[in-house]
């Protein structure tokens, strides 16, 4: 640590303190240890993790060298004007969106904001059997306090070994909507499909877990990326005492360059118990028209989105499997070569909400949702990733919850269903069960 705080307060010396806008990055070779026992041992209210689906490298973040908040479209305008100006590919602003931006927060989710994107001042990265020690500065504006992001840096805790902190039990649950609540909202969106031009609609549900304890978050998420290896981990804590944690399966996009990856990903089986009755399932999905239709939404509006930005673009037009530990979905792979003037940005506004969290039509099913959930959806099924200068992933904020402590601790899970013509109460009710398993799991519960 001493050798990161002695890069920081030489570069921070040397100046100038005045000038262009930029940013620059000290780096140092680092001892290995787990990323979120790391974050959690830190004492900056504002914390941050993301470990991509399949990617070998970790990013856990500290402290905030640059934060951009507000409404969306503004907080966008901003982030991209930074990206506009860096230098450097290695620099990463991390954060998200709420689903409806425009909607004011209800009182649990308003320290994340309509959007928020956070460059961290101190990251530990690690990939493999390395890591690295990395603190972001803002220049020249860092230059004018250097005995504060000097005593930032030195303020950085080395935790003395993984933490294995227990779980709490809960207590209670509560779920909005309950049982009769989602079978009128399911008989309401039948009812649209027959008298309007709503064709799908995902409505969700929110099971509330209280404790006698608090929940710690990054426990949490450590076990929560152990039981679900083939998805996105992300934690956003924007102050102490609340966080935003989540396994996704599905990516929004990745962007390096002008490569671009996207997905479809819609219907949905669990796992079977037994060899024959996982290829049961399997089978099941695949020849299911509903699957199949509600699949179909989501795969041809990300191709008419990407359209318009592409050179080339690539969609498969037959769903394979998404194999997940416990369950599987209908998948289609997406590829794109993007047009040189198209910004990570553009990308995120035309992308977010696909049909697989919203609907089609995306305004129509957008005003259903408004109207049948009695709860805000705040950052669950919003974009959460990190974008750079020439590269960006953003994944869908599914699969997810919201950590709270306060005088009741509590974890609210969030999970949807995709809502097509021929969806049945009852069944819907069950996948999202099905779909809020590996948190009741790891809590030691079953779902």
């Amino acid at each position: 640590m001493r050798r990161l705080a002695a890069g920081v307060r030489r570069r921070l010396e040397r100046g100038p303190a005045s000038g262009t806008w930029r940013v620059e990055c000290i780096e140092v070779e680092a001892e290995v240890c787990e990323p979120l026992t790391w974050l959690a041992a830190q004492t900056s209210p504002a914390k941050l993790y993301w470990h991509g689906r399949g990617e070998e490298e970790v990013l856990a973040g500290t402290g905030v060298a640059d934060l951009i908040a507000g409404t969306g479209a503004a907080a966008l305008d901003q982030v991209q004007g930074r990206l506009d100006r860096l230098t450097s590919s290695r620099v990463r602003y991390v954060g998200g969106l709420r689903f409806e931006s425009l909607q004011p927060a209800n009182p649990e989710w308003e320290a994340f904001g309509a959007a928020r994107f956070v460059l961290p001042r101190v990251e530990l990265r690690r990939a493999g059997g390395r890591a690295r020690l990395a603190a972001n500065l803002v220049l020249p504006r860092d230059a004018r306090e250097v005995e504060r992001v000097v005593a930032e840096i030195e303020g950085i805790r080395w935790p003395d070994a993984t933490r294995s902190a227990a779980l709490p039990l809960p207590v209670a649950r509560t779920d909005a909507p309950g049982p009769e609540g989602w079978r009128q909202s399911i008989k309401a969106a039948l009812h649209a499909f027959e008298s309007t031009d709503l064709q799908k609609v995902v409505l969700a549900r929110r099971a509330r877990y209280e404790f006698d304890e608090p929940l710690d978050p990054f426990a949490l998420t450590r076990r929560l990326e152990a039981a679900t290896p083939a998805c996105f981990h992300f934690l956003v804590q924007p102050v102490p005492g609340v966080a935003f944690v989540g396994a996704s399966p599905e990516r929004l996009f990745r962007r390096d360059g002008t490569a671009l990856r996207s997905e479809a990903v819609a219907g949905t089986r669990p796992r079977g118990q037994s060899d024959a009755a996982d290829a049961q399932l399997r089978d099941e999905l695949r020849m299911s028209d509903k699957d199949q239709r509600e699949h179909g939404f989501v795969r041809e509006q990300i191709r008419n989105v990407l359209t318009p930005f592409s050179e080339t673009l690539d969609v498969e037009s037959e769903a394979s499997d998404m194999v997940l530990a416990r369950g599987r979905h209908l998948y289609s792979g997406i590829t794109a070569t993007l047009k040189s003037d198209v910004r990570s940005l553009d990308l995120l506004r035309a992308l977010h909400p696909t049909p697989a969290v919203g609907g089609t039509p995306t305004d129509a099913a957008r005003a259903m949702i408004r109207t049948a959930e009695p709860f805000d959806r705040g950052w669950y099924a919003g974009p959460v990733g990190w974008v750079g200068k020439d590269a960006a992933e953003f994944a869908v904020g599914i699969r997810s919850g919201l950590v709270q402590e306060g005088a009741t601790p509590s974890l609210a899970l969030y999970s949807g269903a995709g809502i097509v013509r021929g969806s049945e109460a009852g069944a819907e009710w069950a996948e999202i069960e099905h779909k809020i398993s590996d948190f009741a799991r790891v809590l030691g519960l079953d779902a």
